[in-house]
């Protein structure tokens, strides 16, 4: 009799009935966590790092692929561990959105790679900048664009060229380590660390620790999933979108500090960070980080990669059962319980600022964070003429250049608009975010970064009247780069019926989403769903109704709550 029965084995009498079988209940499947045993891989991706860490490619890149050519990479390499030195396979050109999810990868990749330089906090010097620019001139086709997570990326890379690219970078103390994978990608911080007028502390110690002790350590090189953090006093980064966010808080008794939050990520199952209540001190983020990365390395989902970020395993727990295994299983301590911080609008620090100093700041706005090697060159000696000697990128897809005499803040601004880059910007220009699109990424249906400037364009031509900012952001599939479900304009690309019935590319809508002050997922109206030559028509007439209807004061997001559905279509 097999064990999986409680039936007895002794034969039952002529005429008697047999006792009813009764199975013992299913035993859950594992869910691949390291720390109740469960080691074996459950899937290909889980495989692949376990027959070798995606570090150890490096070695090959260096050694074998740029000598033998792009012929001669392991598919292995090139569409998994490539990954933890920031390389992926670009897009092949004049592939449509329609054949994105039928194709196999090779069929839609092409022999040239995006590659993303790693700016945690968003901090550059003068010839990182110039470094970088050089790069893109050299090596990719002069290509550039700001992400929202603070990185430059470059396109049309080939494998030839990466050692001389990593070696360049790397001269200037920058790196691509780690800028992709299953691995802590790009700490995310305030871009006017250290010297801005309202900040009680400089975040930027605790990052730098975080960096030299863990990025490119075997320690967490092998997570579930992407790992994203930030660490910033000031509301100026997307932090209910994180993984991992320390954020500023001023505590009654112990001063100022940060409050911790866990759990965020977008994609395709959006989730807002939980605040654990905690109070952690600048010295203790580090520990904390650690901790925190800890039990997402060993109680993470591994079995499906749809599950394997870590907001599912908070959404599972709890934050009060997460916290009881931070203190007791990793720090060894209890944490102090902390206040929460006062809920702020997002700060792009867009515009001319002054610092703590006495110098000022002045951020510019690239139309969806398109710039080029030969913009950043400018840039680098646009700032130096005026005194500065260090440039930031944000996680708006905008750009900084920090410690401007007041003397020379007006011929900067100046200078900076003769090469591109305003300061004044439009509120479209200056709330617009785009992801890579169609153009490069193999996981795309729509163009975005065109689309998206010329969508600006024609909005500023049409609604110059504009007075506060509706951030519209667009991203060229459901993975939500681009932070769409927190837009107050979202619009997630994917393919649509026209008039004529025909299937063209478009975007379903999101309406009324955002962070702080309005935190919370946009509003999807049942089948509103608008092509790519619609969507001028559609956003201005939603702009027109916001501006006639608005109540004094009002926010764009708070309008769409009450507004009526007629008028969100």
């Amino acid at each position: 009799m097999p064990a999986s029965t409680t039936t007895s084995t002794v034969p039952t009498a002529p005429g008697t009935a047999r006792p009813s079988r009764t199975a013992r209940p299913a035993r859950p499947k594992g869910q691949g966590q390291w720390a109740n045993g469960h080691r074996e891989p459950l899937n290909g991706n889980e495989q692949q790092k376990k027959d070798d860490d995606g570090l150890n490619v490096r070695a090959r890149i260096e050694n074998i692929y740029a000598h033998r050519g792009f012929d001669s990479i392991d598919p292995a390499d090139k569409r998994g561990r490539f990954r933890w030195w920031g390389l992926y396979t670009q897009r092949k050109p004049g592939i449509d959105g329609g054949r994105t999810a039928v194709l196999e990868p090779e069929e839609l990749e092409d022999r040239y790679f995006m590659l993303r330089v790693r700016v945690d906090s968003g901090q550059l010097d003068l010839d990182q900048v110039r470094t970088i620019a050089g790069i893109s001139r050299e090596f990719g086709r002069d290509t550039a664009d700001l992400t929202d997570r603070q990185n430059i990326q470059l396109h049309w890379v080939e494998i030839e060229n990466v050692p001389e690219i990593w070696r360049r970078l790397e001269a200037v103390g920058l790196s691509t380590t780690e800028a992709c994978g299953d691995v802590p990608r790009v700490i995310l911080g305030s871009p006017v660390a250290g010297v801005a007028a309202d900040e009680k502390i400089d975040a930027t110690p605790a990052i730098r620790e975080i960096t030299d002790r863990y990025l490119g350590s075997k320690e967490f090189s092998n997570l579930p999933r992407k790992y994203k953090t930030t660490v910033s006093w000031l509301a100026d980064t997307p932090y209910e979108a994180n993984d991992i966010a320390f954020l500023g808080v001023e505590h009654p008794e112990h001063g100022p500090g940060f409050d911790v939050w866990v759990g965020g990520g977008l994609s395709t199952n959006p989730m807002l960070a939980k605040r654990l209540g905690v109070w952690v001190p600048l010295a203790d983020v580090p520990r904390v980080w650690w901790g925190v990365t800890s039990i997402f390395r060993d109680y993470g989902y591994r079995r499906l990669r749809a599950r394997a970020r870590m907001k599912f395993l908070v959404a599972d727990w709890g934050v009060a059962r997460f916290r009881e295994v931070l203190e007791t299983e990793y720090l060894k301590r209890p944490l102090a319980d902390g206040p929460a911080p006062a809920r702020t609008a997002p700060i792009d620090h867009v515009g001319v600022h002054r610092q703590a100093d006495g110098n000022f700041y002045v951020g510019v706005s690239p139309a969806v964070g398109r710039v080029s090697g030969t913009l950043l060159g400018k840039l680098a000696d646009v700032a130096a003429a005026h005194g500065s000697g260090r440039v930031r990128t944000t996680p708006y897809q905008k750009l900084l250049v920090l410690d401007v005499p007041e003397s020379e803040v007006d011929s900067l601004v100046t200078d900076l608009a003769g090469i591109g880059l305003s300061a004044t910007p439009s509120y479209w220009q200056r709330s617009a975010l785009a992801c890579t699109g169609i153009e490069f990424c193999k996981l795309a249906i729509v163009e975005t970064k065109q689309l998206t400037a010329d969508l600006i364009a024609e909005l500023e031509r049409r609604v110059p009247e504009l007075d506060v900012p509706i951030t519209v952001h667009v991203n060229g599939c459901p993975n939500a780069c681009a932070r769409t479900q927190v837009a107050d304009i979202g619009l997630k690309g994917q393919l649509v019926l026209d008039a004529e019935g025909r299937q063209v590319g478009g975007f379903q809508v999101h309406l009324g989403g955002g962070l702080g002050l309005d935190a919370g997922f946009g509003r999807k109206l049942r089948g509103l769903k608008v092509t790519a030559t619609e969507l001028p028509d559609y956003v201005e007439r939603l702009a027109r109704r916001y501006l006639s209807d608005r109540e004094p004061d009002e926010r764009f997001a708070q309008w769409v709550v009450r507004a009526d559905e007629e008028d969100l279509t």
